[in-house]
């Protein structure tokens, strides 16, 4: 299937793998990508840039196929080395960056300049407009069903995805919500040129992750996810658990009186415990509602190869509706 985003990233399937924290390292991007998707390395993962660059290597020993890194641009008050991440991307030849969290406009001039392809998550049209005016070669469009952050607007994609065909010239692909072959054909029918999976992949053989984070997100329903840290308007959808519970009972104490540091041992590096250690009740951790359709733990080929048997299946009988009527 060729669509602007394959052409664009040179990959065989309109599938990219979303930047995920202690997900996106080198076996995780490589195993996807060779199944013919975009790959994506977490960039603030690995932390700085010597560790980057390794894990950059570490990938290219691992495909020859296109993968890409993903920096997400916090407000923090020791920024990571930005520059240095940046050029470690460069000097390792990566042909694609998927930007996320505020403007990256700082990132793109030397990105461009080096010929890297960027991608900017958004959760809304006018973000989305935004990205497309400083340069951004095109969009993954986050809808209000996404585990991570899904912004404040609370947009679900059956009227974000047509809403950015309808503004944005550039390429944009679906995030939030996708799973399988339905899901990519609903996001092409929406004016999508392909689909990004975050929480679909974490359920892979591949994902070097603890094996009961998979076995959660199997065991989860479209009912388990819950929104958090919204009082502190950094809304993030993570699967429920004892942490999250206990997390949400304080947002409901303290309300507007609410403060990050209120919250730190559920949210603050807590991730290596749960991803790494498979310590469930540790804290919370990013999720989408997409965890009510996930029911097994294939390796990454298969996901990507069924994926894309059903959707030539549904647009081939869709076609025949078409011809019939």
């Amino acid at each position: 299937m060729k669509t602007a985003i394959t052409e664009m990233f040179g990959i065989q399937h309109p599938i990219i793998q979303g930047g995920m924290h202690y997900v996106g390292f080198a076996e995780m991007a490589a195993a996807v990508s060779n199944a013919g998707g975009l790959g994506i390395i977490t960039g603030l993962t690995q932390g700085t840039p010597e560790k980057l660059a390794n894990e950059i290597a570490k990938c290219k020993d691992m495909t020859d196929k296109p993968f890409g890194v993903n920096l997400t641009i916090l407000p923090t008050l020791t920024p990571p080395d930005y520059p240095g991440l940046v050029k470690a991307i460069i000097d390792g030849g990566v042909p694609v960056v998927e930007t996320a969290g505020r403007n990256p406009v700082e990132l793109l001039g030397p990105l461009k300049d080096a010929g890297i392809k960027v991608i900017h998550k958004c959760t809304s049209v006018r973000h989305s407009l935004k990205a497309q005016d400083i340069g951004c070669d095109a969009v993954s469009v986050d809808g209000f069903e996404c585990g991570g952050h899904p912004g404040e607007d609370d947009i679900p994609n059956m009227i974000l995805l047509p809403r950015a065909a309808d503004e944005l010239e550039i390429p944009f692909v679906s995030s939030g919500g996708m799973a399988d072959g339905r899901s990519l054909v609903a996001s092409l029918a929406l004016g999508a040129q392909g689909m990004n999976m975050g929480t679909r992949f974490i359920a892979t053989k591949e994902a070097p992750v603890h094996e009961n984070v998979k076995q959660a997100i199997v065991a989860a329903s479209e009912l388990d996810t819950r929104l958090v840290m919204r009082p502190l308007r950094n809304t993030e959808r993570v699967l429920t658990n004892e942490a999250v519970e206990r997390l949400i009972q304080k947002e409901k104490e303290l309300g507007d009186d609410l403060k990050f540091e209120d919250i730190m041992g559920e949210v603050a590096g807590v991730y290596p415990k749960i991803m790494m250690e498979g310590a469930m009740d540790e804290g919370a951790w990013s999720c989408g509602m997409v965890a009510g359709l996930i029911n097994d733990i294939p390796t990454c080929q298969e996901l990507i190869d069924g994926i894309m048997s059903d959707a030539d299946a549904i647009l081939a009988r869709m076609n025949g509706l078409a011809n019939a009527a």
